[in-house]
C-alpha cells in the first residue's frame, strides 16, 4: 500500500515540476533531492510490508512513511490549486483586458499573494524533505532488501472471476441446523430458542447460516426472517435499529432504545421469526440482555441463530443448541483447491503441479476461505518454481492466525502489484457485510488517483480490470450479476475486511452518525478516509470542518 502511495506522489511531483518548478529560489533543488530520496525509499517498501507482520518497529516505520506520503499528497494538492489560481488570476487581471504586449504586468496584489502562497508551500516541502531524509536514515537499521518493481496488474485471460457458490462438505451440518430451526422441541417453553454455530474464522459459519436462512423450507416456515451482522463491538442500540429496519424494510429515524424496542415488539408480536446474529464477539451478558428482552414476544417456534468464534459467547447467550463447525476434511480441501488452482491449465501442467498443490492445500488447515484464497492465487502461476516458492514461503511460519490474519491472505496480497494493493486496502472504508456496488467502488478509486493514468484506456475500463483481478483472487465474494454476467455488486468476507483494516491501520474510519465521539473520530490525525453510517435522514449538524486530513468522506444509509 505504501508503495502505491509513493508512486502516486512521485508521479504528481514529476507532473507539477514539468509545469512549473520555480516556487522560490532553491526549492527546485530540494524537490529533486526529495524525489531521489523517495525513489530510494520506495525500493525497500515491498520488503518492509512483508516484515511488518512480525516486526513491530518495521510496522511503525512503515506507518510513518505512509503518513509522510499523505502529507506530501496534500501539499501537492495545494501546489496544484495555487497554479490553477494563478492561471485564473492572470486571465481575470485588468491588465489582461488590454492589448496583448510582452510588457503586460499583473497587479502588485496578485504578485504578493502568489509569492506568499508559494513560499508557504515551499516551507512545507522543505519540512517534508527533512522528514523523508530522517525516515530514509532510519531504514538503514532494518537492512531492508531492495525489491522495487514497476509491475502492473495482469490482464485476465478470462473475466470469469472465481465465484465458488457451491458449499463443500457441509451437507450434514446444514441438515443439522435445519432440523434445529424447523423441528419442535420441549426446550421452547424455557425461553428464546438459540442455536449457536461455533468455529474459527474462515471455517464457513456465515456460509452455513446463509444456507439455512435462504432454504425454501425455512422461508415457508417463518413469518419473519431477519439478518444482522453484529461484529465487534456489540452495540445494542445499533443492533436494535438494524432489526427494526430489516422488519420494516426501510431506514429508521429512531434513536431512543425504548422506542426501538417497542416498535420491534409490535412487529414480531405473535409472529414466528428467525433472527440471525452473524459474527458475535461480546461475552457481556448485560449487553445481550438489553437485546433479548424485546424478542420474547415472538410466536411459538421462533429461533435465534448465532455465529461466533467463541464457545464462551455461545454459553453466555444461554444457547439451547451449540453446533461446533469443524475443518473441511483433507480430501475435500484438496478437491476445492484443485478446482480453482488448475482451472484453465493443461493436463500435462496439472500432472506436473498436482503433488505440490496437495501440499499447499494441506497447509490451509481445513479453512475454506484459505483454500479459496490460495487456489485463486495459484490459478495465475504456471511455473513449478512459483508453486514451490509458495509452498516453502516463510509466511507459513508466522504466528498470525491468532491475529485475525491468514498466511493465505498474506501470500495473496503480497503477490499483487502495488496499484491493486492500494485498491484492495482502500476497501476497509466500507462497513462490514456491506453490499459494494462495483461502479461506485471504481469511481472512488478514480477519485483517489489509484488507477493507472498512463494508458489511453478509459479509467472506468482500467478500474473494472482491477476489480476483476481482485475478485479472481477471492478478495470479494457474494457477487450479484446482471443479465450479461457482469458483476454489479459484491461483499467482503469479514476476515478479508479485518485484513484490509490491519493494512490501513486506522486510516479508514467507520462511525455511526449517533456516535458520541463522532467529531473526535473524524478529526483523528491519521484518519484519511471516513464513512458515516446514517440512520434515517442526514443530520445537518454533521460537520467535518476539523477533519483536515480526510481524503474521503462519505455518508451511507444503514443497509436494510
Amino acid at each position: 500500500m505504501a508503495d502505491a502511495l509513493l508512486s502516486i506522489v512521485l508521479e504528481r511531483l514529476a507532473s507539477l515540476i514539468h509545469q512549473e518548478v520555480s516556487l522560490v529560489v532553491g526549492v527546485d533543488t530540494e524537490i529533486q533531492s526529495l524525489t531521489d530520496t523517495l525513489q530510494v525509499v520506495r525500493a525497500v517498501v515491498a520488503d518492509a510490508e512483508k516484515r511488518q507482520v512480525k516486526e513491530e518497529l518495521v510496522k511503525v516505520w512503515l506507518q510513518r512513511l505512509k503518513d509522510i506520503a499523505y502529507q506530501m499528497d496534500d501539499v501537492l494538492d495545494e501546489w496544484s490549486t495555487s497554479l490553477l489560481k494563478s492561471q485564473i488570476e492572470r486571465a481575470e487581471s485588468p491588465s489582461m483586458s488590454k492589448k496583448k504586449v510582452s510588457s503586460c504586468i499583473p497587479s502588485p496584489c496578485i504578485c504578493f499573494k502568489r509569492v506568499a502562497g508559494r513560499r508557504d508551500i515551499a516551507l512545507k516541502i522543505k519540512d517534508i524533505k527533512q522528514q523523508v531524509d530522517d525516515i530514509a536514515n532510519q531504514s538503514n537499521r532494518f537492512n531492508f532488501t531492495s525489491r522495487f518493481s514497476n509491475e502492473e496488474p495482469q490482464r485476465l485471460i478470462t473475466i470469469s472471476a472465481v465465484d465458488i457458490s457451491e458449499v463443500w462438505g457441509r451437507d450434514k451440518d446444514r441438515d443439522t441446523i435445519l432440523r434445529q430451526l424447523l423441528g419442535k422441541s420441549c426446550d421452547e417453553s424455557l425461553g428464546l430458542y438459540t442455536i449457536s454455530v461455533v468455529g474459527m474464522g474462515g471455517i464457513g459459519k456465515t456460509t452455513l447460516a446463509q444456507l439455512a436462512f435462504n432454504h425454501d423450507e425455512v422461508k415457508a416456515h417463518f413469518d419473519k426472517r431477519i439478518w444482522v451482522c453484529v461484529s465487534d463491538p456489540f452495540v445494542p442500540i445499533r443492533i436494535l435499529r438494524a432489526i427494526l429496519e430489516a422488519l420494516q424494510g426501510q431506514s429508521s429515524d429512531l434513536h431512543d432504545p425504548e422506542a426501538l424496542q417497542q416498535k420491534i415488539q409490535e412487529s414480531i408480536d405473535g409472529q414466528k421469526f428467525l433472527l440471525v446474529l452473524d459474527d458475535v464477539w461480546t461475552e457481556d451478558y448485560q449487553l445481550w440482555e438489553q437485546l433479548k428482552n424485546c424478542l420474547k414476544c415472538g410466536g411459538d417456534g421462533s429461533r435465534i441463530l448465532v455465529t461466533t468464534r467463541s464457545e464462551s459467547v455461545a454459553r453466555m447467550m444461554r444457547s439451547t443448541y451449540m453446533h461446533s463447525l469443524g475443518s473441511l476434511p483433507l480430501e475435500q480441501c484438496r478437491e476445492l483447491f484443485s478446482q480453482i488452482a488448475f482451472c484453465g491449465k493443461s493436463t500435462d501442467k496439472i500432472e506436473e503441479l498436482e503433488e505440490i498443490g496437495k501440499k499447499i492445500a494441506d497447509k490451509c488447515r481445513g479453512l475454506p476461505l484459505a483454500v479459496k484464497a490460495l487456489g485463486s492465487l495459484m490459478q495465475f502461476k504456471y511455473y513449478k518454481q512459483d508453486w514451490e516458492n509458495v509452498l516453502n514461503s516463510e509466511m507459513w511460519e508466522l504466528d498470525v492466525f491468532e491475529k485475525k490474519l491468514s498466511p493465505a491472505l498474506l501470500l495473496s496480497y503480497y503477490d499483487l502489484p502495488p496499484p491493486l494493493k492500494q485498491c484492495f486496502s482502500y476497501c476497509a472504508v466500507f462497513p462490514k457485510d456491506r453490499t459494494i456496488p462495483v461502479v461506485d467502488l471504481i469511481k472512488l478509486w478514480m477519485a483517489q488517483s489509484y488507477l493507472d493514468s498512463k494508458t489511453d484506456r478509459e479509467m472506468e475500463a482500467v478500474g473494472r480490470e482491477y476489480f476483476e483481478n481482485l475478485a479472481a483472487r477471492s478478495f470479494f465474494q457474494d457477487f450479484e450479476k446482471d443479465v450479461k454476467g457482469n458483476i454489479i455488486s459484491c461483499k467482503m468476507h469479514d476476515i478479508v475486511h479485518d485484513f484490509a483494516q490491519f493494512l490501513t491501520n486506522n486510516e479508514c474510519l467507520i462511525v455511526e452518525d449517533d456516535c458520541e465521539n463522532l467529531k473526535t473520530n473524524l478529526s483523528r490525525q491519521k484518519g484519511r478516509h471516513a464513512t458515516v453510517i446514517v440512520h434515517g435522514s442526514i443530520r445537518s449538524s454533521l460537520s467535518v470542518n476539523n477533519a483536515r486530513n480526510l481524503h474521503t468522506f462519505s455518508c451511507v444509509k444503514q443497509q436494510v
